[in-house]
């Protein structure tokens, strides 16, 4: 059973910086592509950043230059590093692993960034 775990939200202040990661287990075949998607209240969810295996990323324009998308080596964990947070940047965050065309989701982390 393929599970999408991720971590590393809180609460910062605006102009600081988090780290977030998400992990994918259950299974022995690395994803094809992975993706950061947020959701604030109210709101949709949205794309935010994605890699996929050859090492190609794609940013939404809102975070272009503040946040990079990278991965391990083996490809089934991907990290979000977050700098110059705005309070905008406020939302759950959630993984999307991409595995044999089907999608997997994590339950999502909350980030707050407060003024």
């Amino acid at each position: 059973q393929v599970q999408v775990v991720e971590s590393g939200g809180g609460l910062v202040q605006a102009g600081g910086s988090l780290r977030l990661s998400c992990a994918v287990s259950g299974t022995h075949i690395s994803p094809s592509g992975m993706s950061w998607y947020r959701q604030a209240p109210g709101n949709e969810r949205q794309f935010v950043a994605s890699i996929i295996l050859n090492g190609q990323t794609n940013y939404a324009d809102s975070v272009k230059g503040r946040f990079t998308i990278s991965r391990n080596i083996a490809g089934n964990t991907v990290y979000l590093q977050m700098n110059s947070l705005k309070l905008d940047d406020t939302a759950v965050y959630y993984c999307r692993a991409m595995i044999l065309q089907r999608q997997f989701w994590g339950q999502g982390t909350q980030v707050t960034v407060s003024s």
